[in-house]
């Protein structure tokens, strides 16, 4: 499954969530790092879900630039 992750540009790197998968964050030095580690903190999520026997959500969000005039 595809999700869609937002990331943040905080002062002391970058945080990310997944709308789809509440509770899924990371957070890194640089965005680099950040995403690596969302990638292993979705894995992880989906892998808790199926163990604790809760149905996986499937991907909702959708995200788009919108350029403001």
């Amino acid at each position: 499954m595809k999700y869609a992750v937002l990331f943040e540009k905080t002062e002391t790197g970058y945080s990310a969530h997944v709308p789809d998968l509440p509770g899924c964050v990371a957070a890194g030095a640089t965005f680099e790092e950040t995403a690596s580690l969302m990638r292993k903190a979705i894995q992880m999520h989906l892998a808790g879900m199926q163990e604790d026997g809760e149905p996986i959500p499937a991907p909702r969000t959708i995200a788009e630039y919108i350029i403001a005039a």
